[in-house]
C-alpha cells in the first residue's frame, strides 16, 4: 500500500497518444526509480482531441480518447500491482463549453434559466445589450453575426433520433428551444405544401397541442419529440421544409432564421465581442471555458461523483485541486470536498492527500484550508532559484536591462501597465458586470445614489490596477484582519492615484469590498448584491493578476529570465541563505507535505534551461560584452520594414532564450524558437497580440530567427553564441544538481514533471509537452544503480548524471521515509574562505538524520564554465556537531564533501538533543 504521504510524485500528461495504457506500460520504470505516487494530468471526459485535459465537459465520466472505464481499470489494477498511488489533477473550476459535446451547456441553451443545469454556470442572463429578452452571449462567429447569416454558415437542422431541431455553426450545435417548435413545425409544413397530407396533419396538430410562450415546457418536450420522431413520413417534410430557413432561397429565408435565432436563449456573435460583452464567467479570456459554479450544492455533487466512487474504491489516492482561486468561496469548497471524501472512505477512513494550485505573492502565507497539505509547489520553486542565484550579478544585469530598454528596471509600472492592458482589451466584458453590479448597489439608496457609474467605474478600475496579490478569500461572513487590512491598503493606493474629487466614493467601495455596507445600524442596501460583488470581484481580481503578470509583463521584463516562473517576481533579489534557513523551518513546521515543483506543465521553460539562464548572473560583465557584440552582428539581419523586427527588447529576451535551450544537435531548434518567439510576442502584447495580430512584425521576427540560426548566413554569431553557450551548460548543470538536490531534501513533497529526470531544456508549453522517450529511460535506468561518478561527469552533457543522481536521492527518500516527511530541519555552520558558496542543513526525525550540503554560484570554481569543478578548490567546513557519519564526527570538509559532485548527501545519526540556541549560519 503506498503512503498516505506521497514520497515522490512524478506527473504524468496524459493524451491520446499517451493513454491509461500508455501510462500503466511506464509504472514499473516509474516505481524502480523511486516513485511512490503517479500525478495524473485530468483524465475525466474533456474535448475530443484535447492535449491537456483541462477542457472538460463531462466529469462524471472518464476520457473515452484515453481508454475510458476500461482503460482506467486496467491503469487502476497496474497501480496496485506495482504499490503505487494516483494522485489526479482536478478541475472543479471550469468546463468546456461551446461545439457539441458539453450536455449541461446544451441543456442550458435549449432551456435558459429554467434549465436545472443553470445553476452550474456563471450567467448574468439580463446583461445583454440591446436585446428585450435574457440570454447568454455566444462568441464564436469567425465573422460578424450577420456575414455569417448571409453567407449561410448557420445552418438549420433537424435530429431524427432525438426530434429535435438545433441551428449549427460548422462544429458548434445551438439548441432550439422546444417553446418555439410550434412555429418552426408550422412554417416547415407550409414550407413543404404538406398541409394536407397525413404525416403534415398530425405534425400541425401536434404543434396546435402547445400554445403559449412557455409550452412546451420541460416536462411536455420529450413527449412532443418522441411523437414527432413516431409520426410516419415526418423526416421528409421536415427535410423539404427546412428550406424556409436556408439562407440563399431569397430574403425572406435569411430573416425567417434570423428571427428563430433572435428568439433563442442565446445570442450568436463575433467571437471578438467576447472581450466586450461577454455575460458568462470564463476561465482567464477562453471563450471556450466556462466557470463552474460549484458553490451550487448540486453542481458541487453532480461534478464530483466520479472522484467520490474513486475514492470508495480506493482507486485514487490524492488529488490535485486546479485553479482554486476561481472559486468563489474556497473555504466552503474545501470543507464539502473533505467531507465528500470521508463519506466515499467509509468506517475506515484514512488519510488522503491534497493539494492546491495557488500562486503566491511575495511575502504572501497560504491559507488554512480543511484537508489541504500545501500548493503545487510553485513558491519553492521559485525560492530554490533565488537562493542559487548570484546576487552579485543582478544589479548588473538590471544595468543592462535599463539601457536595453530605456526604462528603470522597477517592476511596477510595468505590471500596472500590463494590467491596464488586459483590462481595456482581455477582460473588459468581466469588469463590466462588476462595474454595473457595484452602480446598481450604490443607486440603491439615497445616500450613494449620486456616486455616478463613470466614477465608481473609474474608482474600481484604480483598485484592480493597486491589487497587488491574486485576491482575497472573504466569505459571507465578517472578513480575516488579513483580507480586511489588505483591502484597506490597497484603497490607499488607488485613493492616491485619483485626481478626481473623492466625495467618500472610496469609503464606499471599501465598504462594499468589505461587506460593511451591511453591517446594522448602515444605510440599508441589497444584501445579495453586496456579496455577489464582493464574492465575485474574488473571482475576477485572480484571473486579472495572472493575465497582466504570467501572461503579459514575463514576456515585456527580461532583466533575467531565470526569475521570470510562475509564482515569481521577475525583480527579485537574491535569497540570503539565512533567509532561506527560516523559511525551510516555517515550512516543515506549517505546510511539511506540499510538493515542492521544479517543473511543471505551466511553466516558462525547463528546468535545466532556467538554471543555465541563471548562470549569467555568473557572469554578467561578460554576458553585457557579448550582448553588446551579437547586437552589432545581427544588425544586418533585422527586419526594418516599417517596424523594427524584433524590437531590441525582444531580441534581448531571444538571446537568453536561445542560451537555455541551445543543443546544436537538435535538428527541431530553429522551429521550437519561432514557435516560443510567436507565442511571446503576442502574449507580450506590445507590437503584436493574440487579439490583434500583426503579421509583418511576426513575419519579420521569425526571419531574423531563420537568418541568425543558419550557419551559411550568420557564422561568426553562431561560433559566439556556441562558446558562450557551452559555459553557461557546464554552470546550469551544476545549478541543476543542487536545484534537485534542494527539492528532494528540503521539507516537502518533490515533484517531478515528465522526462526531467534527464536535462529539460524545453520551452513554454506546448514545447514542454512533448512525449518522453520512457523506454530510453527504463533501459538506462540498471546502469546507474552503481553509479561511476567519475565517468559520469566526464559525459554530464548527455544528462545521465542527473538521472543518476536524482535516482539516489529518491532511494535515500524511499529508505528513509520519516526522516523526509515528518522531519526537522536544522540549518548547519559553515566556515572557511568558500562558506558563502554553500547551504547546509540537516534534516531529522529520532535519532535517524540526513546531512545536505550543496554549493552555488559556481563561475569561481569552474574557470567561468570552462571545466567542471575540482573538490580541492572548495575550501570550508560544515559543522556537524550533533551528528555522527561516516565522514567523520565533527568536521566535514568542503573537499571531502565534495569529492565527486558539488552536492552531498550523508546519512547521519543523531547523538544529542535537538540545539535549542540560535546560532550563526556562517563563520570566518
Amino acid at each position: 500500500m503506498p503512503p498516505a504521504i506521497p514520497i515522490a510524485t512524478y506527473r504524468l500528461q496524459l493524451t491520446a497518444d499517451f493513454d491509461f495504457d500508455a501510462a500503466a506500460g511506464v509504472l514499473p520504470y516509474l516505481k524502480a526509480f523511486g516513485i511512490s505516487h503517479v500525478y495524473a494530468s485530468p483524465f475525466t471526459k474533456a474535448r475530443e482531441g484535447s492535449t491537456h485535459g483541462y477542457d472538460v465537459v463531462d466529469h462524471t465520466k472518464f476520457n473515452p480518447e484515453l481508454g475510458g472505464e476500461e482503460g482506467f481499470a486496467r491503469l487502476s489494477d497496474a497501480l496496485k500491482r506495482h504499490d503505487l498511488g494516483l494522485i489526479l489533477d482536478f478541475v472543479p473550476n471550469h468546463v468546456g463549453v461551446h461545439f457539441a459535446d458539453n450536455p449541461w451547456w446544451l441543456d442550458v441553451l435549449e432551456w435558459g434559466p429554467t434549465s436545472p443545469h443553470a445553476a452550474s454556470f456563471d450567467i448574468d442572463w439580463d446583461q445583454l445589450p440591446y436585446r428585450a429578452r435574457g440570454g447568454v452571449l455566444l462568441p464564436i462567429l469567425g465573422s460578424s453575426y450577420g456575414q455569417a447569416l448571409e453567407r449561410g454558415e448557420i445552418d438549420l437542422r433537424y435530429d431524427n433520433g432525438e426530434g429535435s431541431f438545433s441551428a449549427w455553426y460548422f462544429e458548434h450545435r445551438l439548441p432550439i428551444a422546444p417553446e418555439r417548435y410550434r412555429e418552426v413545425l408550422r412554417t416547415i409544413v407550409r414550407q413543404a405544401g404538406a398541409e394536407d397530407t397525413p404525416a403534415g396533419r398530425a405534425m400541425l396538430e401536434l404543434a396546435a397541442r402547445y400554445r403559449g410562450l412557455r409550452h412546451p415546457n420541460r416536462s411536455e418536450a420529450p413527449a412532443l419529440k418522441t411523437e414527432l420522431r413516431a409520426i410516419d413520413g415526418s423526416a421528409d417534410i421536415i427535410a423539404r421544409g427546412l428550406a424556409a430557413y436556408r439562407v440563399g432561397e431569397g430574403p425572406a429565408q435569411t430573416l425567417a432564421l434570423h428571427h428563430l435565432l433572435e428568439r433563442q436563449h442565446y445570442k450568436l456573435g463575433h467571437w471578438r465581442l467576447a472581450s466586450s460583452d461577454i455575460n458568462y464567467r470564463r476561465f482567464f479570456d477562453i471563450n471556450t471555458l466556462a466557470g463552474l459554479r460549484v458553490e451550487d450544492a448540486g453542481t458541487f455533487e453532480a461534478s464530483h461523483s466520479l472522484v467520490k466512487r474513486l475514492v470508495a474504491e480506493d482507486r485514487l489516492q490524492g488529488l490535485r485541486l486546479d485553479h482554486i482561486d476561481g472559486l468563489r468561496d474556497p473555504a466552503q469548497y474545501f470543507h464539502r470536498l473533505r467531507r465528500l471524501i470521508r463519506t466515499a472512505q467509509g468506517p475506515k477512513a484514512k488519510p488522503f492527500y491534497m493539494v492546491i494550485e495557488k500562486i503566491l505573492g511575495e511575502d504572501e502565507t497560504l491559507p488554512r484550508f480543511a484537508g489541504i497539505h500545501g500548493t503545487t509547489g510553485y513558491e519553492w520553486m521559485n525560492v530554490i532559484s533565488q537562493v542559487l542565484v548570484d546576487g552579485g550579478g543582478l544589479d548588473p544585469l538590471s544595468e543592462i536591462w535599463r539601457q536595453i530598454s530605456n526604462r528603470s528596471p522597477n517592476l511596477t509600472p510595468v505590471l500596472r501597465e500590463a494590467k491596464r492592458r488586459v483590462l481595456e482589451t482581455l477582460l473588459t466584458s468581466e469588469f463590466t458586470v462588476l462595474a454595473r453590479l457595484l452602480a446598481r448597489i450604490a443607486s440603491g439608496h439615497y445616500s450613494s445614489r449620486d456616486f455616478s457609474a463613470d466614477s465608481l467605474r473609474q474608482a474600481l478600475e484604480l483598485y484592480v490596477l493597486h491589487f497587488p496579490v491574486y485576491r482575497t478569500y472573504l466569505t459571507s461572513s465578517t472578513p480575516t484582519a488579513h483580507d480586511r487590512a489588505l483591502i484597506e491598503a490597497t484603497i490607499a493606493r488607488a485613493r492616491a492615484d485619483w485626481f478626481a474629487a473623492d466625495e467618500g466614493i472610496f469609503d464606499f467601495l471599501r465598504d462594499a469590498l468589505t461587506m460593511d455596507l451591511l453591517k446594522p445600524g448602515r444605510p440599508p442596501h441589497s444584501t445579495p448584491r453586496v456579496r455577489r460583488f464582493a464574492l465575485k470581484l474574488q473571482q475576477f481580481t485572480g484571473p486579472m493578476m495572472a493575465k497582466s503578470l504570467e501572461d503579459t509583463t514575463f514576456y515585456r521584463y527580461h532583466r533575467l529570465l531565470a526569475l521570470n516562473e510562475v509564482g515569481g517576481d521577475p525583480a527579485a533579489g537574491a535569497l540570503p541563505p539565512e533567509r532561506f534557513d527560516a523559511l525551510m523551518k516555517a515550512r516543515a513546521r506549517e505546510w511539511p507535505h506540499g510538493m515542492t515543483s521544479t517543473a511543471t506543465h505551466d511553466t516558462k521553460r525547463g528546468e535545466d534551461a532556467r538554471t543555465r539562464i541563471m548562470a549569467l548572473a555568473e557572469i554578467s560583465g561578460e554576458w553585457t560584452s557579448a550582448v553588446a557584440r551579437w547586437k552589432v552582428l545581427n544588425a544586418p539581419h533585422l527586419v526594418l520594414d516599417g517596424t523594427r523586427a524584433p524590437s531590441a527588447t525582444f531580441e534581448y529576451m531571444l538571446y537568453q532564450a536561445l542560451l537555455g535551450a541551445w543543443d546544436p544537435d537538435d535538428t527541431s531548434l530553429v522551429a521550437r524558437i519561432q514557435a516560443y518567439a510567436l507565442k511571446a510576442a503576442r502574449e507580450g502584447k506590445q507590437e503584436t497580440s493574440w487579439l490583434n495580430p500583426h503579421e509583418p512584425y511576426e513575419a519579420g521576427v521569425k526571419a531574423f530567427i531563420d537568418r541568425i540560426l543558419d550557419r551559411k548566413v550568420a557564422p561568426e554569431f553562431l561560433d559566439a553564441l556556441a562558446t558562450l553557450a557551452q559555459r553557461t551548460a557546464l554552470i546550469g548543470a551544476l545549478n541543476s544538481l543542487s536545484q534537485v538536490t534542494l527539492k528532494a531534501t528540503m521539507p516537502g513533497v518533490p515533484d517531478f514533471y515528465q522526462g526531467t529526470e534527464n536535462w529539460d531544456l524545453s520551452l513554454v508549453d506546448p514545447d514542454n509537452r512533448r512525449p518522453v522517450d520512457f523506454a530510453k529511460r527504463a533501459e538506462a535506468l540498471a546502469a546507474v544503480e552503481t553509479p561511476d561518478w567519475d565517468a559520469l561527469t566526464q559525459n554530464w552533457r548527455d544528462g545521465q548524471l542527473k538521472f543518476a543522481w536524482t535516482r539516489q536521492l529518491l532511494r535515500l527518500r524511499n529508505e528513509m521515509p520519516d526522516v523526509f516527511t515528518s522531519g526537522d530541519y536544522e540549518p548547519l555552520v559553515v566556515s572557511g574562505q568558500h562558506r558563502d558558496h554553500v547551504i547546509a542543513f540537516a534534516r531529522r526525525h529520532g535519532r535517524d538524520a540526513i546531512i545536505v550540503a550543496v554549493a552555488r554560484s559556481f563561475a569561481p570554481f569552474t574557470q567561468g564554465g570552462r571545466a567542471w569543478p575540482r573538490p580541492e578548490t572548495f575550501d570550508g567546513t560544515v559543522d556537524g556537531a550533533g551528528y555522527t557519519t561516516g565522514a567523520g564526527k565533527d568536521g566535514l570538509q568542503l573537499s571531502a564533501l565534495f569529492t565527486h559532485l558539488p552536492v552531498a548527501v550523508l546519512r547521519a545519526k543523531v547523538t544529542r538533543a535537538k540545539r535549542t540556541a540560535n546560532r550563526a549560519r556562517s563563520k570566518a
